[in-house]
């Protein structure tokens, strides 16, 4: 496995905590951050960092020939629902950072390319249970049609310049990172306000059941899938990934068994209609067949652990103010 990492979108919900990750397996030095605003103490620990757009390709070729990088975990992105306020610029920012990643990787001499593609790659005419590895690619959003042309890029990049550049679709993530503009950020909202305000306003229906997976989980994910070797990973790009599914309802009760006083109203709003347009749960057989995935946390368990996470953080923020 290469051992000198770059991660563009190292701010977001998943480069925050994948960074740390990473540096605690390779070393701090050998995993640079990027993105294109810096990073908030303490959000990532010691190491380097350089601001990058992935828009600009000889930004993004300077930085890798100058860190001497051999694997790209690409995670900068427009999310769901703020790509519908802004088609354009979705398609843009999440299409042409991916093509210009994919240029290095070529050029460049880059070993392994990390993509995330995503449930949003789906469409209403799927089986909404277990969706199947191979079921239809229709997707009704603007980030859903960038996930798919995205898929169809890394494949085009491996069979005609043997990129070796590997994706799976994640279901919505739950972490204690602040929600970035998807359509499952109810979740993590969900968690929040219970800890800060005690009451919740959610915007989508209580009986709403989307497949989710916890951040350990999807980390371990990602690195496995990279860490496997090429005989292992038959597909190269679009595993389905699953964790959990349950209901916007389902959640607020788990929520409720350790903080009892806590209450949730549901107003669903436009983000229903993508959440509509989504599995309620897939099937990822193929990629527990290929790699060895297999998911670690549940419902109870991941709302013990997040809440055990956040509660001494707002804790602690409280006290600053």
């Amino acid at each position: 496995m290469a051992t000198r990492i770059l991660v563009t979108g190292s701010s977001g919900q998943i480069g925050s905590e994948l960074v740390p990750y990473l540096r605690s397996k390779y070393g701090a030095d050998n995993v640079v951050a990027a993105d294109q605003r810096a990073p908030r103490a303490p959000t990532l620990p010691d190491g380097p960092f350089v601001l990058l757009d992935t828009s600009n390709l000889g930004a993004l070729t300077a930085a890798a020939k100058d860190h001497g990088i051999d694997t790209i975990y690409h995670l900068a992105a427009l999310l769901s629902a703020r790509g519908e306020m802004n088609p354009r610029v979705a398609w843009e920012d999440n299409m042409e950072g991916l093509w210009n990643v994919l240029e290095v990787a070529r050029t460049s001499g880059i070993g392994r390319v990390f993509w995330p593609s995503s449930i949003a790659a789906f469409g209403p005419d799927v089986p909404r249970a277990n969706t199947p590895q191979d079921a239809p690619l229709n997707p009704t959003t603007i980030y859903g049609v960038t996930k798919v042309a995205g898929e169809l890029l890394c494949s085009y990049f491996f069979l005609k310049y043997g990129v070796d550049v590997r994706s799976l679709r994640f279901p919505g993530l739950i972490s204690d990172a602040l929600p970035g503009g998807g359509t499952t950020d109810y979740a993590v909202e969900m968690f929040y306000a219970a800890l800060k305000e005690g009451s919740y306003n959610c915007f989508l229906r209580e009986d709403t059941v989307l497949p989710m997976m916890y951040m350990p989980d999807a980390l371990k994910a990602a690195v496995t899938l990279m860490e496997a070797a090429p005989g292992r990973v038959p597909r190269h790009t679009g595993y389905n990934l699953a964790g959990v599914s349950f209901s916007a309802g389902e959640l607020a009760s788990e929520i409720q068994r350790h903080i009892p006083g806590f209450r949730v109203t549901y107003s669903p709003d436009s983000r229903q209609k993508i959440a509509d347009s989504w599995p309620r749960s897939v099937d990822d057989s193929v990629a527990r067949r290929d790699w060895g995935w297999k998911h670690e946390y549940d419902l109870p368990r991941m709302v013990t652990d997040l809440l055990s996470r956040l509660s001494p953080r707002l804790a602690a923020d409280r006290k600053d103010v």
